[in-house]
């Protein structure tokens, strides 16, 4: 069966975004990026709050772009290909290999689990990933920790009563001191 799993970048402070909605403390350099393209290239499929969606439409048409290097190119074209599926009661129409759900998030989950498919299942957004941990569906943390603290703004873990154990799988290091966390839910 296929996991689900939240993976982005986050201050030490436990933000995605700061205070003035800004997350430009997080822009990767050539290491992490290449580490974040892998984790895509792995991914089978990828869910998406609206907001997440919107921000991340500039890969869909970025091959365009003549000044992207390498290493942009490659993600754009992994990014482009992968399926993508979207939670949104605003939006009436989404572009690229994208659909948008048309059930609840958990039944969406089932029946993606259910799905022969190779890779995991991404879930991105920190709305949508709390409704995701709230109903206990996220099987893997995945957080790039940025040496910033920002102070506020929206957190990477849903700010829950509810305890969530968890084994430590994967650390690595990378050369700007950011540091990448890969935890398993305790089952």
């Amino acid at each position: 069966m296929r996991s689900l799993t939240y993976s982005m970048g986050v201050s030490l402070d436990g933000y995605i975004v700061g205070p003035d909605g800004g997350f430009n403390w997080s822009a990767p350099d050539e290491e992490v990026f290449r580490f974040a393209t892998d984790e895509v290239r792995e991914t089978g499929v990828h869910l998406l709050g609206r907001r997440l969606y919107e921000t991340m439409l500039y890969w869909e048409t970025a091959d365009q772009d003549p000044s992207l290097d390498a290493g942009m190119f490659e993600f754009a074209a992994i990014w482009k290909a992968l399926p993508k599926v979207v939670f949104s009661t605003t939006l009436s129409a989404v572009q690229g290999n994208t659909r948008l759900a048309s059930g609840g998030l958990a039944a969406e989950i089932e029946r993606l689990r259910a799905e022969p498919g190779e890779g995991d299942i991404a879930i991105g957004g920190a709305t949508l990933a709390a409704e995701a941990a709230a109903l206990g569906l996220i099987d893997e943390y995945r957080a790039r920790v940025y040496p910033v603290l920002v102070g506020g703004g929206i957190p990477f873990f849903p700010q829950r009563e509810r305890r969530v154990d968890l084994e430590l799988v994967e650390t690595r290091t990378f050369g700007s001191k950011v540091v990448y966390l890969r935890y398993r839910v305790a089952r």
